[in-house]
């Protein structure tokens, strides 16, 4: 089973590197983005954050996004640095007449991942999941809790000081990510999943109610006709894994049954990953990593529980 430690490593700040922002500018920001995302963008509040997918027309995930709305006609899109320019570049051959401008600005902004006690000390306050709190041009969000500790990110100007807190390690805040339940893509997995895969609509990352956007009508079917076979996990192997990494069951060697789509060392030995498998597969029997006879994996359920009630 996955190893759960008695007390967590997750307490301190970190400067998140490996993210990116894209910036939408302009009068039709908010219009363009809701037509490209599996978010509502039109109604994202200035004290919220949201989840969101961006999808090919066959409903795969290209790319996923914290986004926040700085103001009516300035809205930042958190991605992985790895597939930023790739999906900057496909987003900017839809813009056409629209009054927006896209454009990179990860220079321009310092993203910080907070967690635990640490927390407690701002001004802010500690922001729930999906929420926003701002104290001039700093804004901090709050993200799915890992193993009981709180977690969010706090994203201002790159010129102001850097939030205060003891140093938190790299690889403690990504075992976080991934024990949070909530995977981001990053560039091995790109097209890999639909966003039910990943559970996103039971994370808020998907809004059925909302218009067209590409791969919409996937999506939709995927959730209102059953046809949904594969869901993400939490899993543990004592070997390394990585993301785009395969899953194999031993009732069907010859074929995978899922992949990695987040992986990160555990601090208490192995690796612990977010694994989107078949759900059959889940239930019937040993897991291996890269092939049948491949390192054993545990699964278990995703640390939230999956909507039934759209």
């Amino acid at each position: 089973m996955i190893i759960h430690p008695m007390e967590s490593k997750l307490n301190g700040v970190l400067p998140l590197t490996h993210l990116g922002v894209i910036r939408a500018e302009g009068i039709d920001a908010a219009a363009f983005l809701h037509g490209q995302l599996t978010q509502d963008i039109l109604q994202l509040g200035m004290s919220e954050c949201r989840l969101a997918a961006y999808c090919s027309a066959q409903g795969r995930m290209l790319a996923s996004f914290y986004v926040i709305k700085r103001s009516p006609t300035d809205i930042l899109l958190i991605c992985s640095k790895d597939i930023l320019a790739a999906t900057l570049k496909s987003l900017c051959r839809f813009v056409m007449r629209s009054k927006v401008k896209l454009l990179d600005a990860s220079a321009d902004y310092a993203i910080f991942g907070l967690a635990g006690a640490v927390l407690e000390a701002l001004a802010t306050g500690v922001p729930a999941p999906w929420s926003r709190r701002d104290e001039g041009e700093v804004s901090v969000f709050g993200l799915y809790a890992a193993h009981g500790v709180g977690r969010a990110m706090w994203l201002a100007p790159a010129a102001l000081a850097a939030p205060a807190g003891p140093n938190l390690s790299l690889r403690d805040w990504l075992w976080g990510e991934v024990r949070s339940g909530v995977a981001m893509i990053s560039e091995p997995i790109v097209q890999a999943f639909v966003p039910q895969m990943l559970n996103y609509e039971s994370v808020g990352g998907v809004n059925f109610k909302k218009g067209c956007y590409p791969g919409q009508e996937v999506v939709a079917r995927s959730q209102f006709r059953g046809s949904l076979k594969r869901r993400a996990f939490l899993a543990h192997s004592g070997s390394p894994m990585k993301s785009g990494d395969e899953v194999f069951q031993e009732s069907d060697p010859d074929q995978p049954c899922g992949i990695v789509a987040q992986a990160a060392e555990s601090p208490t030995g192995g690796y612990d990953a977010i694994v989107s498998i078949l759900i059959s597969a889940s239930q019937a029997g040993a897991l291996h990593l890269s092939s049948v006879n491949g390192p054993p994996m545990d699964a278990t359920a995703a640390p939230y529980p999956l909507l039934t009630d759209i």
